[in-house]
């Protein structure tokens, strides 16, 4: 088989994994070498259905001995089978890149023989893109389930993030769609945690000592295949994100490319569903939230026409609403409508200032939702308003929030 079409079958086939932000790396271009890895180097770009695509994004092979109900290459599909070596993907890394089409690479991989095998072939693509190359571009590496510790040390020395997908939410799931045992996904994701910390307390004491994942480590979670509620989904990544640094979690919806009577059938993928845990995630990280304060067992279901930090704020409107002269910066983060950015800029101007409506509007705070929790001296931050403040009706507010966001849904019903 060509390399041509080999590149056609592994490159669709690497599609459904969403977990290709190249962000965090700062690894220098080596002399005499090629490509760097800073932010600014990454130019990034966007499939049809909106998902990253900036960087050369293939599978190693999509031979595979695992058995997944979910996934396109299980071993029962009767599907076409290809695999690269090792030579093939460090010549299409670099004439992709030389020809400016992008800036690095991500590598994934069906389990061809075994998990220590397979390791293996993606640690020499980097160390050989590395070595011998000298290839100074972003590199993201996925690490197999079940490959052994001394693998995944190496893979680590020479690529800018490896990651290991959990894809299932729960034990149970994973042994009704799959094959796989949770060791065999957590023990890796904790050598990878372990390394990264060490590495860094090295580094402090010798600046020359080689990086390990200087971008993290990642994951992914598929959305709608098992029955897990959000609240599971949320608590879940709280904890990956507490007891194992990592830097994201990704939502992937299901989409039913197998059939199989252990999946559910689903006309659409859950790419709402998928879209509302980004914005939970989002608000876990630089929000200062909590999973439990997003959902609990009462709401185990994010809100399908609210996203969860309106939703949140309207259960707990006894908080509010806040005055904006004197509010704490975390207080800011949790209205509806400010950002971190507005927060941040909000802090700064009115030491100079008092603001009103207008102020607000221009350092970006969204007023359409921002309107109903702030006051400035006790008054309600209307747009011309002079009413003193009123005791607010949640349905109200409710139904004036939710007005905008049916007229500018990305998906409609």
């Amino acid at each position: 088989m060509d390399i041509e079409k080999k590149m056609q079958i592994l490159g669709a086939a690497a599609k459904y994994d969403v977990s290709c932000s190249s962000s965090g790396s700062r690894r220098p271009t080596p002399q005499g070498g090629s490509g760097n890895g800073v932010s600014a180097g990454i130019c990034h770009s966007w499939a049809d259905d909106g998902r990253c695509i900036s960087l050369l994004k293939t599978l190693f092979t999509n031979v595979c001995i695992h058995d997944c109900a979910y996934c396109v290459n299980r071993r029962s599909n009767d599907i076409p089978r290809a695999a690269f070596t090792v030579d093939e993907i460090c010549e299409l890394t670099m004439e992709f890149y030389r020809r400016n089409y992008i800036e690095g690479l991500f590598l994934s991989s069906g389990v061809m023989r075994n998990a220590d095998y397979t390791m293996e072939r993606l640690t020499l693509v980097a160390k050989k893109l590395r070595d011998e190359h000298r290839f100074g571009g972003y590199i993201h590496l996925k690490a197999i389930p079940g490959a052994s510790r001394e693998l995944i040390r190496q893979a680590g020395l020479h690529a800018d993030r490896i990651s290991v997908n959990i894809e299932l939410p729960t034990e149970k799931s994973l042994l009704l769609l799959t094959d796989k045992k949770k060791d065999d996904i957590m023990l890796p994701m904790g050598e990878i945690s372990t390394a990264i910390v060490e590495n860094r307390d090295e580094r402090k004491h010798l600046r020359s000592a080689p990086r390990f994942a200087p971008a993290g480590q990642s994951t992914q979670l598929i959305v709608g295949a098992t029955p897990e509620n959000d609240h599971q989904i949320v608590r879940l990544s709280e904890g990956l994100y507490n007891h194992y640094g990592l830097k994201r979690v990704y939502y992937s919806a299901f989409v039913p490319v197998s059939s199989d009577n252990r999946l559910p059938a689903l006309a659409t993928p859950p790419l709402l569903r998928e879209h509302r845990l980004y914005q939970a995630d989002w608000l876990m990280r630089y929000y200062g939230f909590a999973a439990g304060e997003i959902l609990d067992d009462r709401t185990p279901f994010l809100d399908e026409e609210m996203d969860p930090k309106s939703a949140w704020a309207l259960r707990n409107m006894h908080l509010f609403p806040i005055d904006i002269q004197t509010a704490p910066y975390e207080s800011l983060l949790r209205v509806p409508g400010i950002g971190v950015r507005s927060a941040q800029r909000i802090v700064i101007a009115r030491r100079h200032s008092r603001l009103g409506y207008g102020d607000l509007k221009k350092i970006g705070v969204v007023m359409k939702r921002a309107k109903h929790f702030l006051t400035v001296g006790g008054r309600m931050l209307l747009p011309g308003s002079g009413r003193p403040l009123r005791l607010i009706r949640r349905d109200l507010v409710t139904r004036a929030m939710l007005e905008p966001s049916r007229q500018l849904s990305l998906f409609p019903a």
